[in-house]
C-alpha cells in the first residue's frame, strides 16, 4: 500500500505536517530538507476555500500529499454545507495521493470514499476525541467500523491525560500488527506517541511547522531529531535524501 511514491509497509516512520493556504514554497523545500515526507493540506484552514484557489496551492508541493477538510465536529476549521465540502473533496481528489475523512461525517464519507476509489487514491478515515482516550473496546470497535466502511488507512488521535491512556493506545497498535493504522495520543502526557509510537507500527507521524495543530505537536525539527535518534532507517533515508538533493 502506498501513499503516493511512500510504501506504508517501510520498516521506518513517516512524517508529515499540516499546511494552509499561502505557505511560501521556500517554506515548503526547508520543511521538506529538514525531513518531512508527507503534506497534510488543511483546506478547512484555507482562507480561500474556492476550487481554484486550493487547486493552484496544491501546485507547491513536490512531495506526498493528503487532502483534508476537517469538520467544526472535530475542531476543524470548515465553515460551509457539507454539500460544498464534497464538492471541494471531488475536485481536489484527482490532485492529491490520499483524502482524509472523519468516520463520524456520514453524510459525506460514502460519496468521498467513492471520489477516492475513482481517482485511484488512498482513503484515510479519521477518529479524533479532543477530552479523552476511549476504552480499548471502544477503539477496537472504531477501527473495525472505519475498514467496514472502506478505509485503506484508519486514524485514530484521542487526548492522553494519564501513561494508561498511552498504553492503551499502544495496546490497540500492538492488537493490530500490520493494520495500516496512524494512532497518535495527543496532550502533554501524549507526547511520546510521537516518536514512539511508528515503532508499534502506527504509519505516519505528524509534527507542526509553526502552529500546532493538535496538542501535544511536536515541531518538525524536533520530530526529526527524535526519529533519527531512536530509528537508524530513517536516519539513513534522510542523509541519503539530502546527499541526492545536494548532487542535483
Amino acid at each position: 500500500m502506498k501513499l503516493g511514491s511512500l510504501d506504508l509497509e517501510r520498516s521506518d516512520p513517516l512524517l508529515a505536517a499540516a499546511f494552509a493556504d499561502n505557505t511560501e514554497r521556500q517554506t515548503i523545500t526547508l520543511a521538506k530538507n529538514a525531513g518531512l515526507d508527507v503534506a497534510e493540506i488543511r483546506i478547512d484552514l484555507f482562507h480561500d476555500t474556492s476550487v481554484a484557489h486550493v487547486l493552484e496551492e496544491l501546485k507547491k508541493f513536490t512531495m506526498p500529499v493528503i487532502a483534508t477538510i476537517r469538520s467544526k465536529k472535530e475542531q476543524g476549521g470548515w465553515q460551509g454545507s457539507e454539500q460544498d465540502r464534497i464538492a471541494l473533496f471531488r475536485a481536489v481528489i484527482p490532485r492529491v495521493d490520499a483524502v482524509d475523512v472523519e468516520l463520524g461525517s456520514t453524510d459525506i464519507r460514502s460519496e468521498v470514499i467513492q471520489a477516492a476509489r475513482d481517482s485511484g487514491k488512498l482513503v484515510i478515515l479519521s477518529f479524533h476525541d479532543f477530552d479523552q482516550t476511549p476504552s480499548l473496546v471502544d477503539l477496537s470497535s472504531v477501527v473495525s467500523n472505519a475498514r467496514e466502511a472502506g478505509a485503506d488507512v484508519v486514524k485514530v488521535a484521542t487526548m492522553a491525560h494519564t501513561d494508561a491512556d498511552v498504553r492503551t493506545l499502544a495496546r490497540l497498535l500492538v492488537e493490530n500488527e500490520g493494520g495500516h493504522l496512524v494512532v497518535i495520543a495527543m496532550g502533554t502526557v501524549g507526547i511520546k506517541s510521537r516518536v514512539f509510537f511508528p515503532a508499534l507500527g502506527s504509519c505516519i507521524t505528524f509534527a507542526s511547522l509553526n502552529q500546532a495543530t493538535a496538542p501535544g505537536q511536536l515541531t518538525v525539527n524536533e520530530t526529526v531529531a527524535g526519529l533519527r535518534a531512536y530509528y537508524p532507517a530513517f536516519n539513513q533515508r534522510k542523509i541519503t535524501e539530502l546527499e541526492l538533493m545536494e548532487a542535483v
